[in-house]
């Protein structure tokens, strides 16, 4: 799963991944927790791309609303195109979530982190979906999810699934094709050998510490 990850780059940095521009300013995160708001980039209702804010934790258009007691920060690849809260959105709200790095957790007298990012420091990429609900009487809320799959070599000793990271050469068929089953065939475990991870330290395990010591190695 993904239950932790870095936004640390300004937007500008995320907008030029994208081939866009953007007017949006941004703060540095380096403990992104579910229901932050984080950047993400998708097709406008003008056709074009943008980067925007999206809620993390998906809230699908027909429910009635945000609901505590569903997580919906990942949704698993093998069955994104058919579970109901995500068959919508996979056909036709697909978005790309840029990321600094991620943090997962191994079982080491205690939960220990590990930090997971590209051994250049440039930001990586997630498929994500995203969808848009709205009460009706001016309570709407735009969130979205990251798409999960089995873990790579890299991170199987320390977790069975990871997110799946796009390369830029399918960023544009992501967001825009009609295509489902060849958008499927994306979501495979990342095959590059250009990301690390190292231990980092547990105070990255509270969600009100966000400072970029939390990145150092141990």
């Amino acid at each position: 799963m993904c239950g932790r990850f870095t936004q640390y780059s300004s937007a500008e940095v995320y907008a030029e991944l994208f081939g866009i521009t953007t007017d949006l300013s941004s703060k540095p995160h380096f403990n992104i927790t579910p229901g932050n708001d984080i950047l993400a980039c998708r097709i406008s209702p003008a056709g074009g791309k943008e980067l925007v804010p999206l809620h993390w934790g998906l809230v699908p258009s027909w429910s009635k609303g945000p609901d505590k007691r569903f997580s919906m920060i990942n949704a698993r690849a093998e069955t994104v195109a058919v579970k109901p809260a995500y068959r919508a959105p996979f056909r036709h709200h697909r978005c790309l979530i840029p990321a600094d790095g991620f943090y997962e957790w191994h079982q080491e007298n205690g939960k220990q982190p590990y930090y997971i990012h590209r051994v250049d420091d440039k930001p990586m990429v997630f498929a994500g979906l995203w969808d848009h609900w709205d009460e009706g009487e001016g309570d709407h809320m735009q969130s979205c999810t990251i798409i999960v799959c089995e873990a790579n070599k890299l991170m199987r000793p320390i977790h069975e699934r990871m997110p799946v990271i796009l390369n830029a050469e399918v960023f544009d068929d992501w967001l825009r094709s009609d295509d489902s089953a060849s958008m499927q065939a994306l979501l495979q475990p990342y095959t590059g050998t250009d990301i690390e991870m190292y231990p980092v330290s547990r105070e990255v395990n509270y969600p009100k510490n966000n400072y970029a010591r939390l990145l150092e190695r141990i």
